[in-house]
């Protein structure tokens, strides 16, 4: 049996694993990465982040539905869409991401081990690959970055073909003609735009009264109408009392309402991927749904074992996932580099249409009683938003009343997780409302309409003087 030790240990190969471990090996330390699955990448690369937002744009495409206003025309490329010309170009991002983390993997010379990872002791692991030797391994420092996977409740019938999770519909052999997706968080709302994109007949069944209420509610209560508008049957407010296996799938809602549908989505939350792996044990106890708690450093309650990403819960990102691993290894080793998360994170929605935040919402503003005034500029109204026949976008900002600080950037539409870096930059620099007035943007551009949100909100400010 091998014998190794290294100066630390990463388990899980995703964003965290991948950068947390990258990190530490660009500071001179002996790194090993532990994956369980046989491909790298974790749920980001090969079931969620990535091929995601590569099928709503092979949606969007195969569709025609960017083209949907250009020309006066009602515009389709292809009629009938298969699961494989849906597929194709996800199949190809994996891959190439997969590559890239390999390459990325060697060129920090870590040391890769294949195969679940449980804990012996707090400082050693053994290694079980699918074929081969078992391994065992030690270190100091470890990072648990396992990642998470999808919750189904137990109401659903999960031994059948056409019940799916957010994993599972990436391996859809033909597109069905109708669909009821349980949850109206992210991940469901997200799936809910790109197949009634494609001409699927879609319900999506959420218990809150509203879609992502995280967000500004202008910005959900516009995303909620583009999603009626586009032909989503929306139950708010309402749960799944019971799911029957038929011809189709029948599903009872406690509305009273019978739904019948050809395949059911569960997008209905992710569990960390703790179990079998010892943790208790060594005195790691994950919470219910599996998460492991952690302090600012990212430390478990052993000082030694760090957690980052989706193993540890929200916001489950794979942005912030990649800054809280790097974080934690500078905390770990004492590199003096980077302390800490960012004080402001930005949230990308790949619905249909695109949504993105930064900072706060007017909701967060008004529970503050903080004074603040807002500014809007629609797309089109915007040079570039005519050209793209964005009829729905617009940007939103929310300014301090008193000094005109920028608080918080809101966009819904083309390019939306993109455009919304520009705000995001500007409230961690303090800047104020000057900053967008001062600067020549290009034209045209979707980028103007920081300028033109601005000159609104200095409107209604002098209104109210």
């Amino acid at each position: 049996m091998v014998n190794k030790t290294y100066d630390l240990l990463v388990l899980g190969s995703g964003p965290a694993g991948e950068k947390g471990a990258a990190q530490a090996a660009y500071f001179g330390k002996n790194v090993a990465l532990i994956e369980k699955e046989d491909v790298l990448g974790g749920a980001a690369a090969n079931t969620g982040t990535l091929p995601s937002k590569t099928l709503r744009e092979s949606a969007l495409y195969l569709s025609g539905f960017r083209q949907r206003d250009l020309f006066g025309l009602s515009f389709k490329f292809k009629e009938q869409v298969s699961a494989s010309d849906f597929m194709y170009r996800e199949r190809l991002v994996v891959q190439s991401e997969r590559s890239r983390i390999s390459d990325n993997i060697k060129a920090h010379n870590i040391d890769l081990y294949r195969g679940f990872a449980e804990f012996s002791d707090d400082h050693t692991v053994l290694v079980t690959p699918k074929n081969g030797t078992q391994v065992t391994l030690n270190s100091d420092v470890f990072l648990i970055a396992t990642g998470s996977h999808p919750f189904q409740p137990p109401i659903f019938p999960s031994y059948d073909s056409r019940v799916y999770d957010s994993d599972t519909i990436l391996h859809v052999n033909d597109l069905p003609g109708s669909m009821l997706i349980a949850g109206g968080g992210v991940i469901g709302c997200e799936y809910a735009c790109m197949f009634a994109a494609l001409g699927i007949k879609v319900h999506l069944v959420e218990g809150r009264n509203e879609l992502l209420s995280f967000m500004d509610k202008e910005l959900s209560d516009n995303l909620t109408k583009c999603l009626r508008n586009s032909g989503i049957n929306l139950h708010l407010s309402t749960e799944i009392e019971e799911v029957t296996a038929g011809d189709n799938l029948q599903i009872q809602l406690n509305s009273g309402e019978r739904i019948e549908v050809e395949t059911l989505l569960a997008a209905t939350g992710r569990n960390g991927n703790t179990e079998g792996m010892g943790l208790e044990e060594i005195g790691l106890k994950p919470g219910p749904r599996g998460h492991l708690e952690v302090n600012d450093h990212y430390q478990t309650n052993l000082d030694h074992i760090y957690a980052a990403g989706d193993v540890i819960g929200f916001p489950a990102l794979a942005s912030t996932a990649m800054e809280q691993a790097r974080i934690a290894m500078v905390h770990a080793f004492n590199l003096k580099y980077k302390t800490e998360l960012a004080t402001i994170l930005p949230y990308g929605i790949y619905t249909i249409p695109e949504c993105s935040m930064a900072g706060k919402t007017e909701e967060d503003l008004q529970s503050g009683n903080v004074p603040y005034v807002a500014g809007r500029a629609r797309y089109n109204a915007n040079a570039r938003g005519q050209i793209i026949g964005d009829e729905e976008g617009f940007l939103k900002l929310l300014f301090n009343k008193k000094d005109m600080k920028l608080l918080g950037v809101h966009v819904i539409g083309e390019s939306a997780s993109e455009l919304v870096h520009v705000g995001l930059t500007a409230i961690l620099l303090g800047a104020d409302a000057d900053l967008f007035i001062h600067t020549c943007y290009n034209y045209p551009t979707l980028t103007e309409l920081y300028k033109y949100a601005t000159y609104d909100a200095l409107g209604q400010r002098a209104k109210d003087m």
